[in-house]
């Protein structure tokens, strides 16, 4: 006996490893079909059952698939208990277990069995599957993994074996009458082998015998699931009083509204590498465009664009700070009786309204930031720094999530927001934070769970972030948001999830997305094989403040927490003097003075010691006793004294003592160390610490370029070390310094004009 089954669930699991006790990462079967056949393939029973939903809802994700909503299930379905009893009597009937990927089935009612308090009997039962390398190979689809054919669909093993498509699938009826169909006639072409299906030598020539031709489809009935549920919500909303909002309160909102500031706060930058075409000055242009008082800046995974996007905030309102400074200087000159060319006395001016930098990140939220024995992106969460202290809590994250938990995408966890949380605000983020995901995949008591959690854990602090992209998935989880908003007492705030500024930039940016995926324009956007990944509209661009609030219209409530949020954020400036290590000198030259001042006499007087002590190596004429020697020995002398003196006043002595040191160390372990490259060669210091290996007296070099006494800037000395070498240094100086005092500096790689049109025209298609 062969019982072919199928299941329809409520979705896919988180983790495909997780034990079936795990009963909260495996979905629910909402479905069950089956077929028992005897051994020659004539049909014995055929059983459907939609099961009742108790204790969880059917998501909306799912939903699409197979169209069988919560409704129809609560209206059609039977008890779990029931199904699992008419389940067990027909395995009790057969030998062997069949299907398409049976494998997933089978986890799915064997965790059934486990939340019943049942033992799960299907382990011990030998399975046949249609899904196998075996019909892999036969039906010779590319595409699969490590170079081999791919697993076949259901739909495409059909197609292979009759030569017309399976229209219906994701039904569990229609998709166990195609498995039985394409099992028999595996069998029938001899795909299965004898030792597989366990029977005598001449089971083939009698199983011919009995089905000569093609194995023809049942031609059971199935019912339109889709349609089924679109009928009974219709007939639900029938006997339902809808609360409609009247035009006399939308016009009593739009007025609150006028009061209501709106600013972009969830907003991706060109640092969302390769996902936005947006510039941080961008993004202050348009919110100082448009009057707003904030702008965010929010990118995916990194905070890399920060320094930058704040920079230019603080440049904004400095300029709007000098202009108001002259207006009121101007103003406070005029005499009393003056008056201006119309004769009215001139207004003293207003200081002017500044924008506020709003610093944030959307950090992948994963179980587990240390496990990478399997992939988990995790849900994309937006924190917001209230202040510097929570910018730096962001940073420190933001680091764990590349140092430590970098699988696929940068990753932390619950316990990493937990050490790290004072003076952050959360933000529930789109269709991929953990709410919005739960409620359209897992279902709305996960949704909810996750909901708690975050607010338990920043309290007045979290938000429900809703957004309006007209999107049906999105309409959908917005009714489920606004319904727990009440419920809980969590304030929902508006958002326009931005990727470009204007919305004719949405071409645009598609085309970025397609050179960052590798494909081409005319894909289609969807999931799966044969699609590519893309926005489902031209809706995420930087809105204006007057269409945000006609979005919201019904909903005032979401504009006005913005100006709550705003309110909580302290403005801070991430540009600082250069912080270098404490660099140990001997207890000969250390100054007293210098510790009670900071000062770096110290620092300076052994950076002149080493100096003059590499220079009588270099410049042997230093120590000649000839007129000609002396000569060149003083003019040596002042070249040195003079970097020596500009170091000194620019505050680098330390600079030049670090690098020394491990350049030194370098050479010690036997690691080749290149000559010196840039305006560094033109430094006399650098050559008698042997920085450099380049005499920058000999070839008039200049050390203006390299540290100018008019322009003060951070010194750059590029050194080149060994490949192999590189590392040892590096360990070297985290050893010695500490690994919190040593960074590396990324290098942001940019599109340049011919390599942005060459992409672009594959993109396109274009010769």
């Amino acid at each position: 006996m062969y019982l072919i089954f199928d299941t329809e669930t409520t979705g896919l699991p988180r983790n495909w490893k997780a034990p079936l006790t795990d009963s909260d990462n495996w979905p629910r079967c909402i479905q069950i079909a089956w077929q028992l056949h005897d051994t020659s393939g004539k049909i014995i029973e055929h059983q459907d059952y939609l099961v009742k939903p108790t204790g969880y809802n059917i998501p909306y994700d799912a939903e699409k698939i197979h169209g069988i909503s919560t409704e129809l299930a609560q209206q059609e379905g039977i008890e779990l208990s029931l199904m699992i009893e008419k389940f067990q009597q027909a395995l009790c009937k057969t030998t062997f277990i069949v299907g398409q990927n049976v494998t997933f089935d089978l986890n799915i009612m064997g965790a059934e069995f486990l939340r019943l308090g049942m033992e799960n009997p299907l382990p011990d039962m030998p399975l046949l599957d249609t899904c196998s390398e075996t019909t892999a190979q036969m039906c010779q689809i590319p595409g699969g993994r490590g170079g081999k054919f791919k697993l076949p669909t259901l739909t495409e093993l059909h197609q292979f074996l009759f030569k017309q498509p399976f229209a219906q699938a994701h039904n569990a009826t229609a998709d166990v009458e195609a498995t039985t169909r394409c099992f028999l006639e595996l069998i029938r072409r001899q795909i299965f082998t004898l030792e597989e299906l366990d029977c005598p030598p001449d089971y083939f020539e009698h199983f011919s015998k009995e089905n000569p031709q093609t194995i023809p489809l049942l031609g059971l009935k199935h019912i339109n699931l889709k349609k089924a549920s679109e009928k009974i919500k219709k007939q639900l909303e029938s006997t339902m009083v809808s609360k409609v909002v009247s035009s006399q309160e939308i016009k009593e909102n739009i007025a609150v509204l006028k009061q209501a500031p709106f600013a972009h706060l969830h907003n991706h930058s060109q640092f969302s590498i390769l996902q936005s075409t947006s510039s941080t000055q961008d993004l202050v242009d348009a919110a100082v465009a448009d009057n707003q008082p904030a702008v965010a800046i929010t990118d995916t995974g990194n905070m890399m664009g920060a320094f930058h996007f704040t920079r230019s905030v603080n440049n904004h309102n400095r300029s709007l700070k000098a202009t108001y400074k002259e207006d009121l200087e101007a103003y406070n000159a005029i005499d009393d009786t003056a008056t201006d060319f119309d004769g009215v006395v001139p207004e003293k001016p207003t200081e002017p309204t500044y924008l506020k930098a709003i610093v944030g990140c959307e950090f992948f939220v994963c179980t587990n930031h240390k496990d990478k024995t399997q992939k988990d992106n995790g849900y994309q969460i937006i924190l917001v720094a209230k202040n510097k202290k929570g910018y730096h809590n962001l940073a420190k994250m933001s680091s764990i999530s590349y140092i430590d938990g970098f699988y696929y995408v940068p990753r932390i966890d619950r316990e990493v927001i937990l050490k790290y949380k004072e003076d952050l605000m959360v933000f529930s983020g789109g269709m991929y934070g953990e709410v919005s995901s739960k409620i359209l995949n897992v279902g709305e008591k996960q949704a909810e769970d996750a909901l708690l959690w975050w607010k338990e854990t920043f309290g007045a602090d979290f938000y429900l972030e809703i957004m309006r992209h007209d999107q049906e998935d999105e309409n959908r989880v917005n009714q489920t948001l606004i319904s727990f908003s009440k419920k809980h007492q969590v304030s929902l705030i508006a958002a326009n999830n931005t990727y470009y500024i204007d919305q004719k930039s949405a071409n645009a940016h598609d085309i970025l997305l397609c050179v960052k995926d590798g494909e081409k324009q005319a894909t289609p956007i969807g999931r799966g094989r044969g699609y590519r990944y893309g926005l489902p509209n031209q809706e995420y661009y930087f809105k204006s403040q007057a269409a945000m609030k006609i979005l919201f219209k019904d909903l005032p409530k979401a504009i006005a927490t913005i100006s709550e949020v705003i309110e909580k954020v302290t403005p801070f400036s991430l540009q600082r003097d250069v912080l270098l290590p404490k660099f140990d000198i001997p207890q000969e030259f250390i100054v007293e003075k210098d510790q009670l001042d900071g000062g770096k006499r110290g620092e300076n007087n052994f950076l002149k010691h080493l100096t003059f002590l590499g220079a009588q190596k270099r410049y042997p004429s230093l120590t000649g006793q000839s007129d000609a020697h002396k000569k060149e020995a003083e003019a040596i002398t002042e070249r040195i004294n003079f970097e020596l003196d500009v170091i000194q006043n620019t505050g680098y002595p330390g600079y030049f003592l670090i690098t020394e040191d491990f350049i030194r160390e370098a050479r010690n372990m036997g690691v080749s160390v290149g000559p010196g490259r840039g305006s560094a060669a033109g430094s006399v210091v650098a050559y008698c610490l042997w920085i450099t290996n380049i005499d920058p007296i000999k070839y008039n070099l200049l050390f203006e370029r390299f540290l100018n006494p008019d322009r003060v800037s951070m010194p750059d000395i590029d050194i080149d070390f060994d490949d192999e070498g590189r590392s040892k240094v590096l360990d070297y100086v985290i050893e010695k310094y500490g690994s919190n005092q040593v960074a590396q500096i990324i290098t942001y790689g940019t599109m340049a004009a011919k390599s942005a049109i060459r992409d672009t025209a594959r993109v396109l298609d274009l010769p």
